[in-house]
């Protein structure tokens, strides 16, 4: 019996890390074990992973001390890091590079690493094009992570980098980001997008999509992926929403300056995001192959599909 190539998953009880976990479980026939890396290794997150085949590992993203065992044998390696859990690019930037070294030194085959685009390339710090946030960023949940590609890059190793786009769980789960009940009852989805489309794409597919790239072996090492269920538009986004429901749904289009004055964290942080994939629609779409995404996972959603599980959760919030 074939003895299957292990995977160390970096935030196996989180959306990504954790999606590419049950995609590998659930196919014991795909070659592949799942090292589930987390610091709450007693969680119910985890021991349901455990319970599932999973061999659930202590690490600590901020302890690199940790690392050295956590990628320590590993054919291949998921990593990835939570800017909202702390609000800070630089300490994201700090742990990417620490699971870059990581991973060098362990010698893993195949890495794949979430990151987005560093906005800078395109609005410069200097731009008065949309304002510079905590010293030295534009879109800071997106800038860090497209920064720490170079820390991959220079030590060599063979990594895949993969652009995921707008969650369609954040209607849900990202406090200010979902639909609101206006005075009047109504329900909107304010978003400064104008008529521009929002590459979107579920959670769990995330994960799915990344086993597929594991499983094509080294055809993506050193290339950069880019992965969304469907590119939509405001007004289609909520007409869809509106089916899902029964309830009528309407799209209010605001300046990305009324976006961040709502009353939320982050507001200003995807105040600027909005900016950046309205302004840069065509850049940013490009680079989210719809087609290809479905290859790589065939079980791939649209937004229908997601909302027919998911529609009366996004109007209870």
């Amino acid at each position: 019996m074939t003895e299957k190539k292990t995977v160390a998953i970096v935030g196996a009880t989180g959306a990504q890390g954790g999606g590419l976990a049950r995609a590998i479980l659930c196919d014991p026939a795909g070659g592949f074990s799942v090292r589930a890396l987390t610091r709450r290794t007693g969680s119910a997150p985890a021991r349901a992973l455990a319970e599932s085949g999973a061999d659930v590992m202590f690490a600590d993203l901020d302890r690199s001390e940790t690392l050295k065992q956590a990628f320590e044998g590993a054919h291949a390696a998921y990593c990835v890091t939570n800017f909202w859990e702390h609000g800070s690019p630089e300490r994201e930037l700090a742990q990417a590079a620490a699971m870059a070294h990581a991973v060098a030194c362990a010698g893993t085959r195949h890495v794949i690493w979430s990151t987005l685009e560093d906005t800078r390339r395109w609005v410069p710090l200097d731009s008065d094009q949309m304002p510079t946030l905590l010293g030295g960023y534009k879109v800071p949940h997106f800038d860090a992570k497209g920064e720490a590609n170079s820390e991959f890059i220079r030590r060599n190793v063979p990594a895949t980098f993969l652009l995921t786009s707008f969650y369609w769980d954040n209607y849900i789960a990202f406090p200010g980001v979902g639909l609101r009940r206006d005075k009047s009852g109504v329900l909107r989805l304010t978003m400064p997008m104008a008529d521009k489309r929002l590459p979107g794409i579920a959670a769990e597919d995330i994960g799915r999509c990344a086993y597929g790239l594991l499983r094509a072996g080294s055809a993506y090492v050193g290339q950069t992926v880019g992965i969304s269920g469907e590119h939509l538009t405001g007004a289609e986004i909520v007409s869809k929403m509106s089916r899902s429901i029964g309830e009528d749904v309407r799209y209010q289009d605001v300046s990305a300056d009324e976006y961040r004055k709502l009353d939320f964290r982050g507001a200003d942080d995807l105040a600027n995001m909005f900016q950046f994939k309205r302004d840069f629609e065509e850049v940013f779409c490009r680079a989210r192959n719809v087609a290809q995404s479905r290859q790589l996972n065939p079980s791939l959603q649209t937004f229908d599909q997601w909302l027919s599980v998911n529609g009366r959760r996004i109007a209870a919030g």
